[in-house]
């Protein structure tokens, strides 16, 4: 593709963050705009049919753009139009398996989002105790390494690195021990976060921006600072 793709963000989006760790894994150039999704733009309104992000804007040879929306479409799209390096596999059943892990990853951020934004208690050690099951449940299936599916990084990576993201910002606030019984994944944590795509997906600013996020819901999580 001759023009550039522009990719919708906003700067705490995990969903988001897929979509730029791909496109950075394809070596594919593009653009990100920001928006504030407590003030959405009307431009952006009239373009994304959810209100949510991220979406792709994609550049057509008539000089429109054809706007994608959902973090799993725009991904597909990305791995069905961009060539080398492949994200996924080769083999249908293996493919199905590995988009099954990355509708797992997303039930994982919905239970994230309790984690980091309830006041109270109860919710809080509910959300802890859910969250650490689903990581037992993937320590069960990882390989190897140091990926997901072994030495090759994959979509279900770019899934789960904005996840673990998250938990660098709440063990400096409290390690809950989530991944204390998980070598495996602990290993696949850290090898995500040292992927040049990964570190590019946010901004430097994302670690404070989260924290103030937790901060105006009075989160739980943020009375167990030491």
């Amino acid at each position: 593709m001759s023009k550039k793709l522009t990719l919708i963000s906003h700067l705490l989006c995990p969903y988001v963050q897929r979509a730029a760790i791909a496109l950075a894994e394809k070596g594919i150039p593009f653009e990100k705009i920001y928006i504030d999704l407590n003030a959405k733009p009307e431009w952006f309104l009239k373009i994304s049919p959810l209100g949510k992000v991220p979406l792709l804007k994609v550049p057509q040879d008539d000089g429109s753009e054809a706007v994608l929306f959902e973090s799993s479409v725009i991904a597909k799209y990305i791995e069905e139009t961009q060539g080398e390096p492949r994200l996924h596999p080769d083999n249908a059943l293996d493919r199905a398996r590995h988009r099954g892990w990355m509708e797992y990853g997303s039930t994982i951020l919905a239970d994230i989002w309790g984690l980091e934004t309830t006041k109270d208690a109860a919710v809080f050690d509910e959300k802890l105790k859910v969250l650490t099951q689903k990581f037992g449940r993937i320590e069960d299936v990882l390989g190897e390494g140091p990926f997901f599916a072994g030495a090759k990084f994959s979509l279900v990576d770019a899934v789960f690195a904005p996840v673990f993201r998250y938990f660098d910002t709440f063990d400096e606030i409290a390690d809950q021990g989530v991944f204390t019984s998980y070598p495996k994944v602990r290993a696949w944590r850290q090898a995500l976060a040292e992927r040049p795509s990964v570190k590019a997906a946010v901004t430097p600013e994302y670690p404070q921006l989260l924290r103030q996020f937790m901060e105006r819901y009075d989160a739980h999580m943020l009375k167990q600072a030491a």
